[in-house]
């Protein structure tokens, strides 16, 4: 199947990060084109086991494409929000040594005009991710009133001007419905004050819209939570995050998670005790800083420019491991 062209962003740091054993088995929760997977792939031997997840469907086709020509490899079409039950499915509960999660929309569904993420192609105001799903963009515009489009705006694009943008979006929507990127994209930056600049006005709004349409964050969080039960103690937990919004969710899960509990400053414990009870407690170690792409990798792809790339370690401590379907 012939496939726009992706280049994998912070490659190189993901392997390091991933530390693959030869035997290891691995899942990338966002095959996308499967740049990352093919690295994995490269560095795993023959007993090496590697499962890809996605959503979209065209890069599920992707991937079976690559699972017929390499029996260590299988693609599951699936959320990555799904990661514990996937892993449930097959056995693999506390058993994976490295996930992989390369978050947010990726080069291949901005640059497909067809898809609806970018207005720098005018297309269908589509932008879900899986082709299946019922709530598009066009969903979105159409039915939302000023309130709930003002606060995506707000919250999920971070647009200063949130509320005339809303407010210009249901007049002109009164009148004739939005057919197109383009012509939501021109309405937008009608409404926000202020001169073009070099990005784009309508940018922050069709992150916005984006998110909500596939509930990205909420994705990211249950995604990030799952991933506990299925790394073995030792594996890697690698993600890349685009924006804040998505590194400030991840950033915090790794911090909460390697500090244990927060004990009451009234609970009779001594010093020791409390190292004793986060040790005991605490799921994750942070491995290294947050890393962002090189100057030379940049210069082959500059949409690496906005990559965070961070990496945890499961501890040895592994809590009972209980299916998600069996909790009430």
């Amino acid at each position: 199947m012939a496939a726009l062209t992706h280049i994998p962003v912070l490659l190189n740091e993901c392997l390091a990060g991933l530390q693959i054993k030869p035997e290891g088995t691995y899942i990338d929760g966002t095959f996308g084109r499967g740049g990352h997977s093919r690295a994995i792939l490269s560095q795993l031997g023959p007993q090496g086991r590697l499962i890809g997840l996605d959503r979209d469907l065209t890069a599920v086709a992707v991937g079976q494409e690559l699972a017929a020509a390499d029996a260590r490899f299988a693609i599951v079409h699936t959320p990555f929000s799904r990661i514990h039950d996937v892993a449930a499915d097959l056995g693999l509960l506390g058993k994976v040594d490295g996930i992989l999660l390369d978050i947010g929309v990726s080069s291949p569904q901005l640059d497909d005009g067809a898809r609806g993420f970018s207005f720098d192609k005018d297309g269908p105001l589509d932008m879900r991710m899986d082709q299946s799903a019922e709530k598009s963009a066009a969903t979105v515009v159409a039915t939302y009133d000023e309130k709930q489009l003002a606060y995506i705006f707000k919250v999920y694009g971070e647009e200063r001007f949130a509320s005339k943008v809303a407010r210009a979006i249901v007049k002109r929507r009164e009148n004739a419905p939005f057919t197109s990127t383009k012509d939501l994209a021109q309405v937008i930056a009608a409404a926000i004050p202020g001169k073009p600049g070099p990005k784009h006005k309508a940018t922050r709004c069709f992150q916005a819209l984006r998110i909500e349409v596939n509930a990205e964050l909420d994705e990211l969080k249950s995604a990030l939570e799952g991933s506990l039960s299925v790394l073995a103690p030792g594996g890697r937990l690698c993600v890349i995050s685009f924006h804040s919004l998505e590194d400030r969710i991840v950033k915090n899960f790794m911090r909460d998670q390697s500090s244990g509990p927060k004990i009451p400053s009234h609970i009779p414990l001594t010093a020791a005790q409390l190292d004793e009870l986060r040790a005991q407690s605490a799921t994750l170690d942070i491995v290294s800083a947050a890393q962002k792409a090189s100057d030379e990798e940049l210069a082959h792809n500059v949409r690496a420019r906005s990559a965070t790339l961070r990496v945890a370690q499961r501890l040895n401590y592994q809590p009972e491991v209980v299916s998600q379907s069996q909790e009430g």
